[in-house]
């Protein structure tokens, strides 16, 4: 594909880097000379100084053939008008950055797709629904929803007392025959390789595992692992960012008890003003004596959204000695994610790759409705859409060629989440949520082109 992109600041760059190693055709557009000599030295990619608001800068970037156009600079007004001039220029789809959230609620009322925008997307509320699902889900380290919980991806960490540790995959499946959940990748303990579990894969003490359940697996899951999934109620925000106020919005109008830090004063006021359901204090999340003050030991769960990686990871770490059941981190350096995992951070939210997760599913070939990426495993989760004329359409599981490390996690047959095994048949308008490593993603596309 032909994808040019607008903007090579953060998410920007995480995509180009993301799709170069994939061998698409990539075109970065930004005024920043400092930001495209970096991308351009690291990244096989062309890199074009200048404003992608510019036709001449637009026609040089040959959008006139570009399969996808995507803005991502700092400013949605930016990103909607290179949207709007790339269409018109012949840009077959565009996706633009946007942080005004009402745009999204309102999208088809007001009809950006006839202004040339074929999809919005807000990092910052993928981030605050990334942190709404955590919550819910507050035994797992790793959650996603497809199809609003038909079936659900659950990633942990499995201790000795797990009742499944020292037996295979198979095994486990002829003791608890009665399971709703299905294992689609395990990383060992202190290796950076993802396994594709078979019937012969045998679960270890320490073991990464990422899960697929339907209705009634996360409980489960919990019983099984000997995890608990606790009610959260009392939560604690540290850091008024955009991210945070959204969260503290989204959490207090589905019921939770929310304390917001802020330091600035005046966004403190203006958070306070638009809030009144939250309460917010102006004081420093990086205070310990302050957060023992505001009773941190009686939150169940701490949110750290501060600009800071390293505030939000220590803050995190801060709770959990205080015996806070969650935290969740924000965290914009990739290198960090690996190591908050082992230090007891339960869960990471990352801007850029929730932004990349939402861009690759149109970069994807079949009908892909969904996807995500696993955090620190070298694999996608993807949600296809079965038509008439796919391969995998109308054949059994078993006798399916399907690629060796690839898996079929479950199947959403008219809105129902079904874990599917060998014996079951694929029929058109399934919803099939495949598990598979990088090098075969080509191959599973096939089956559903």
């Amino acid at each position: 594909m032909k994808i040019i992109i607008a903007g090579a600041g953060e998410v920007g760059f995480h995509l180009a880097k993301l799709l170069s190693y994939e061998s698409q055709e990539i075109t970065l557009i930004d005024t920043n000379k400092e930001s495209l000599s970096y991308a351009d030295t690291h990244l096989d990619i062309k890199v074009i100084r200048g404003d992608a608001t510019s036709i001449a800068i637009l026609k040089e970037a040959r959008i006139e053939t570009s399969d996808l156009l995507i803005g991502v600079t700092s400013s949605e007004t930016i990103n909607i008008t290179v949207c709007v001039l790339g269409k018109q220029l012949g840009s077959k789809k565009t996706i633009a950055r946007i942080s005004n959230t009402e745009f999204i609620q309102h999208k088809d009322e007001v009809g950006f797709t006839k202004f040339g925008i074929d999809e919005l997307i807000s990092p910052e509320a993928l981030a605050a629904a990334e942190i709404e699902l955590a919550l819910k889900q507050s035994s797992f380290s790793d959650t996603y929803e497809f199809e609003n919980g038909a079936l659900n991806m659950a990633g942990l960490t499995l201790s000795k007392t797990a009742l499944f540790v020292g037996k295979s995959v198979k095994e486990a499946a002829h003791i608890f025959p009665e399971i709703h959940f299905v294992p689609i990748a395990i990383q060992r303990q202190g290796t950076q390789y993802t396994i594709i579990p078979r019937g012969d894969t045998v679960f270890k003490k320490g073991d990464n595992v990422v899960f697929i359940t339907s209705e009634g697996g996360g409980e489960e899951l919990c019983k099984l692992t000997g995890k608990v999934n606790a009610e959260i109620k009392n939560v604690m925000i540290l850091g008024g960012s955009q991210i945070g106020y959204k969260a503290a919005r989204d959490l207090s109008d589905k019921g939770f008890n929310v304390k917001l830090l802020e330091e600035n004063k005046e966004r403190a006021f203006e958070i306070a003003d638009a809030l009144p359901n939250v309460l917010v204090i102006k004081s420093d999340g990086r205070n310990v004596d302050l957060l023992d003050e505001e009773n941190i030991s009686e939150m169940d769960a701490v949110i750290a959204v501060a600009a800071n990686s390293e505030t939000n990871i220590m803050s995190c770490l801060v709770a959990k000695s205080k015996g806070v059941k969650k935290s969740i981190a924000l965290v914009e350096n990739m290198d960090y994610f690996e190591l908050s995992h082992s230090i007891g951070i339960d869960t990471l939210i990352n801007k850029k790759l929730l932004a990349a997760n939402s861009i690759f599913r149109y970069i994807r070939k079949g009908e892909v409705v969904a996807m995500t990426k696993l955090s620190n495993m070298n694999a996608e989760l993807l949600e296809f859409e079965v038509k008439a004329k796919s391969q995998i359409c109308n054949k059994i599981i078993k006798y399916i060629d399907f690629p060796r490390s690839a898996i079929i996690g479950g199947v959403i047959r008219d809105g129902v989440g079904l874990i599917a095994l060998g014996d079951f048949k694929i029929q058109e308008g399934d919803r099939v949520v495949v598990c598979s490593l990088l090098k075969s993603i080509k191959g599973v596309e096939k089956l559903f082109l």
